[in-house]
């Protein structure tokens, strides 16, 4: 197992009618600034049941935070921060807009140019750049990122998918009540589903290192998601159904099954590529690259992937190749019946943008991706031909 530190301090509060907890954390004197996106969470009346637990204390509103948050929208509410002095932000929406809160926070304490904050990537931004930012909690409404117990974010610039982490954007806690997602969309809950099954395959298929806790952690979240999955997609609000989707996507990307293994994320750089370039949904990319990946890493990741085979899927009999491409197939089959397409060319992408989509990495650095980066443009060039 690899040398590690963890560290996550955000309080969940899990369950039925939990929205209480607003006002048990947030400052008696705080000045709040809600955060939401499209107007789903206004036009259900979440958003005022917020503002009425949130009592006597000013409460201001910054809406439009979209699916994908923009650099340019998130400065307006960074300037709303600044001239009306909020000190607690409150984001109630999904992972989006936890994201973007996350990039207020920091953004509202630096003095520099904002778009500074942007060029860290998947490193940590420095103290010594930004040592503090304001404080905010969560009411999640879509399970997927598992934004609301981590430090980090995905913001939009330009043509890119920028990440940001840095440790003073832990939610100060996050309230996780199921029966707030009851009203997604179907095809919101089936990339959310792909969304916390392939943020535990980036840490789970890899290469070994002896970490038999995280392994039976990551390969439980696996389990878990695929025995709900059509459950929580078909049954909206069958209650146990959503609340383990709820928890596990929390638990894929909470720092817990990546402590003292190695991490991919190649599957999500090239993925945020095709968001930003042809607009397709996160949770699509995902279940477009990663079995394409898998087909061309299949050697670097042979003995991960046959314990993928065997522990997750219970391929028992083949040879080593028959499992893996069992494993693979049964993968894309478990996309593909949640109702999301596995191929670009389902998405309308062609074979002539692969070079596109290689220049948009080239351009953003992603020129050495996966756990021991050795993934060269070039190899990601063949997993966009098998994504064809």
């Amino acid at each position: 197992m690899l040398n590690f530190d963890f560290y996550n301090p955000t309080r969940i509060i899990f369950g039925k009618d939990r929205l209480d907890g607003i006002d048990k954390y947030v400052p008696a004197d705080a000045t709040v600034l809600i955060t939401y996106g499209g107007g789903s969470a206004k036009r259900s009346g979440l958003i005022d049941k917020v503002k009425t637990v949130l009592g006597n204390r000013k409460v201001y509103e910054f809406g439009g935070i979209e699916p994908n948050p923009r650099y340019e929208t998130l400065v307006k509410a960074v300037g709303i921060v600044r001239n009306e002095k909020i000190d607690f932000l409150l984001a109630v929406g999904g992972g989006s807009v936890i994201d973007g809160t996350k990039f207020i926070a920091l953004a509202s304490c630096y003095d520099g140019d904002s778009r500074d904050l942007l060029k860290y990537g998947l490193a940590p931004i420095p103290f010594d750049v930004i040592g503090k930012a304001v404080p905010f909690g969560t009411v999640l409404t879509l399970p997927a990122t598992g934004s609301e117990m981590n430090n980090g974010a995905v913001i939009s610039y330009g043509h890119g998918k920028y990440p940001v982490m840095s440790e003073l954007v832990f939610p100060k806690f996050s309230i996780l009540d199921p029966t707030l997602t009851f009203t997604l969309p179907k095809m919101q809950v089936a990339n959310g589903v792909i969304d916390a099954f392939v943020h535990t395959t980036e840490q789970y298929l890899t290469y070994p290192v002896d970490g038999k806790v995280q392994d039976r952690m990551a390969e439980g979240i696996l389990q878990t998601l695929i025995e709900i999955s059509e459950t929580t997609v078909a049954e909206p609000e069958n209650y146990d159904a959503r609340a383990n989707h709820v928890w596990s996507a929390t638990l894929a990307l909470n720092g817990l099954i990546g402590a003292g293994v190695p991490q991919d994320w190649a599957t999500h750089m090239i993925g945020h590529e095709l968001t930003a370039l042809f607009g397709i949904d996160h949770g699509q990319t995902l279940a477009i690259v990663l079995p394409a990946l898998l087909e061309v890493r299949r050697e670097q990741k042979r003995a991960k992937l046959l314990q993928y085979a065997e522990r997750v899927w219970h391929i028992e009999s083949g040879s080593e190749e028959e499992k893996i491409d069992l494993a693979i197939q049964k993968t894309r089959e478990f996309f593909e019946g949640l109702g999301v397409k596995t191929y670009l060319s389902q998405y309308g992408v062609g074979a002539d943008k692969i070079p596109v989509i290689v220049e948009q990495l080239k351009a953003h650095g992603m020129t050495a991706l996966s756990e021991t980066q050795d993934l060269t443009l070039d190899i990601i060039q063949k997993i966009l031909e098998r994504a064809m």
